[in-house]
């Protein structure tokens, strides 16, 4: 009898899932489960009002803040957790770099793209000098900047991965740009007609200040075909430059953290995150044709996926108690930022036009 209750017990530790697993399953399923509804959400949106206006990612965060708000995990959950917040996320920057074509380049044009890199990187100053300025941190400054000037969320969450930024302050930055990323997408159409913008000026425009490429779709498809090819190529253009943005901010922070002791021999691992040479590395590939383009929507499906879920995991570490400390400078730091975003954009197309 005690032989065959011990090799009951065997059996059944031989099929037991590994320890990692075990330990990583309750919180990554977790997170799962809420990325589900947060894209279940978003296809609600597009059924029934054509067009997706606030994102599963943002979705994901809120919801996850609003669970913990009112339900503090287990210890079960946590180490799931972490992980959904850490390494899937890096593991989605860097697959975000096979996305990146660099044809996009080539079809923008010489004058174009230097006004963008030029408009970008005055964004990137301004927006940080208009934080910094309202009493926000180096951190929140510098995720604020990164997504304004680049690419919203998805800009924020890169940033976020190099710079060690805490789950507060992704979440704050990534809600309140999200939220003038919808009003964007709601009052650019408007402001075209006001302006009396044609098609590839006002392509122009939207591809230099909304943030999100499905939310330049969304604000340039009302007004024709040219101005969502244009919004779609100067947007992609920005996104571009995330690569080149975290890889300096990550040897700045090295730089800045220093070197205890005697010199060391130069390694790249040492200086740089291994998601941001992937990232680099998938982005090379591509623009090699390494990379087919049957390849490309799964890979960018999988890069969402996960980036969802590393956003779900920031929102279950939110307290939102505390963002009530930091929404009206967030806000006033984000609302300039994109103020003086759109101004120097208009500025560059009145001046590119013929």
């Amino acid at each position: 009898m005690a032989r065959s209750k011990a090799s009951m017990t065997a059996q059944r530790t031989s099929w037991a899932l590994p320890g990692p697993v075990q330990t990583l399953a309750p919180g990554v399923l977790l997170c799962a489960a809420i990325s589900l509804a947060a894209v279940g959400v978003q296809r609600a949106e597009e059924r029934f009002f054509g067009h997706g206006y606030v994102e599963a990612l943002v979705l994901a965060i809120l919801a996850g803040a609003a669970l913990r708000s009112s339900w503090t995990p287990g210890v079960a959950f946590r180490k799931g957790i972490a992980f959904s917040g850490k390494t899937l996320l890096e593991i989605a920057v860097m697959l975000l770099g096979a996305s990146i074509s660099t044809a996009a380049l080539a079809a923008a044009g010489a004058p174009l793209l230097l006004g963008i890199l030029l408009v970008v990187a005055a964004s990137l100053v301004i927006s940080y000098g208009l934080s910094r300025a309202l009493g926000l941190s180096a951190t929140m400054g510098l995720l604020i900047a990164s997504g304004n000037a680049i690419c919203g969320n998805s800009a924020i969450a890169a940033v976020a991965s190099v710079i060690e930024a805490d789950a507060e302050d992704i979440a704050s930055s990534i809600a309140f740009t999200a939220i003038l990323g919808v009003i964007v997408v709601l009052t650019l159409p408007v402001a075209a007609g006001l302006l009396r913008l044609d098609e590839m000026r006002y392509g122009a425009l939207a591809g230099l200040t909304v943030y999100a490429v499905p939310q330049v779709l969304a604000a340039t498809v009302p007004v024709g075909p040219i101005a969502t090819q244009l919004g779609t190529v100067v947007k992609l253009v920005r996104v571009m430059i995330l690569g080149p943005l975290v890889f300096g901010v990550a040897l700045a922070r090295r730089a800045t953290r220093g070197a205890p002791g005697p010199a060391v021999r130069f390694s790249i691992w040492r200086f740089v995150p291994w998601f941001v040479v992937g990232f680099v590395g998938l982005a090379l590939l591509r623009a090699a044709g390494v990379i087919p383009e049957r390849a490309l929507a799964p890979i960018q499906t999988t890069t969402a996926i996960l980036t969802i879920m590393s956003m779900a995991a920031l929102g279950l570490g939110v307290d939102i108690r505390q963002l009530r400390h930091v929404g009206a400078r967030v806000t006033a730091a984000v609302t300039l930022s994109i103020m003086a975003l759109a101004t120097m954009s208009y500025v560059l197309i009145s001046l590119l036009a013929p």
